[in-house]
């Protein structure tokens, strides 16, 4: 019987990846309760693995510092990562995302038993040994589920592929006073927008977004949050002045206080980016703005959200998305009432 012992995951997705990979990291948990399971991840899914509980440790790799500093001081530190996880001594790798360079952090390990995904272009497939081998990475399942085939060589089967996610006390309680401070805990309707986006093409224009916060503010009698990281840092300044006064700004919020922000939302409307995910993992529904070419195996799964496509993005009028997001908002009124 396998049973390994000390073992080292390999989750170098952006952060609305490393979310989707939840439901894998909890299957890969609960099939082996005893061992100690280490994830490496970029620095923006650390967070997410830390609240998930799934895992006894986090080692966190900047892929960008890696990738784009200078080249002696990069080597450097991929000596020292690779000496890092060498003394680790795991005894199994899994490679959830698997490209040519985890592959190859992978085998370096020194771990007798290694699993990887199998991406036709971008794995280095000689480099993992585990009998069976998972499926061919399959382009056309939503992305949940192609994290779980990793997994299914290890008897792993019908696992949920729905990310979730608690929150924590100590985060639950700084939301709780910004809010009080914001007079925003009269029983409004809370309402979150984010306008950023790691990619401009994916982008709704602000000054929309700017108008939506209006319509839900005049005509729904909601409290609108918007939220932003630091890619939306140059945007404050124009959401300060463009959007309705009641507007409340969180910018400076953790990923784990931000989850716990999500969690209280009735509504959460944004371009496709990795909060989104995080708001869906909390329970929180989503309206996600999106163009046509996005591929399907990044939309939330559930029923309860809703994604309004467009040719581009940029072609969403603000009356359909204020009419989805109305839509949602009405459903989760009644979910209140019969709930009681």
């Amino acid at each position: 019987m396998f049973d390994p012992r000390n073992i080292l995951v390999i989750d170098f997705g952006q952060l609305g990846d490393v979310v989707l990979s939840l439901p894998a990291l909890k299957a890969i948990r609960e099939k082996f309760p005893a061992a100690r399971i280490t994830v490496a991840v970029g620095k923006p899914g650390a967070q997410i693995i830390e609240l998930s509980g799934y895992a006894n440790a986090v080692l966190v790799v900047d892929r960008v510092a890696l990738r784009d500093g200078p080249k002696l001081v990069s080597l450097t530190r991929i000596i020292q990562l690779v000496k890092n996880v060498r003394r680790a001594r795991f005894d199994f790798v899994i490679d959830l995302h698997s490209l040519s360079e985890t592959n190859l952090l992978g085998f370096f390990s020194g771990a007798p038993k290694r699993l990887y995904s199998r991406r036709p272009g971008r794995s280095l497939n000689y480099l993992a040994n585990f009998s069976p081998p998972p499926p061919t990475e399959d382009s056309s399942k939503h992305s949940t589920e192609r994290y779980l085939d990793v997994v299914l060589p290890l008897g792993i089967k019908n696992v949920p592929p729905v990310p979730r996610l608690e929150t924590r006390r100590p985060d639950n309680q700084v939301i709780e006073k910004l809010l009080k401070k914001e007079k925003a805990d009269t029983g409004a309707p809370l309402v979150g927008l984010f306008p950023g986006s790691g990619h401009p093409g994916r982008r709704w224009p602000l000054d929309r977004f700017a108008k939506l916060a209006d319509f839900l503010s005049r005509n729904e009698g909601a409290r609108v949050i918007v939220f932003a990281g630091p890619e939306e840092n140059d945007m404050v300044r124009q959401i300060r002045s463009q959007f309705p006064p009641s507007t409340i700004i969180l910018d400076k919020l953790t990923i784990s206080q931000l989850a716990s922000a999500q969690a209280r939302l009735a509504v959460f409307v944004s371009n496709d980016t990795g909060p989104m995910h995080i708001a869906a993992a909390v329970g929180t529904s989503v309206v996600m703005l999106s163009d046509r070419p996005t591929p399907n195996s990044f939309v939330p799964k559930e029923k309860r959200h809703r994604v309004v496509y467009g040719n581009r993005v940029g072609e969403l009028s603000v009356e359909e998305v204020y009419a989805v997001t109305c839509e949602v908002l009405a459903g989760r009124r009644t979910e209140a009432l019969f709930s009681r």
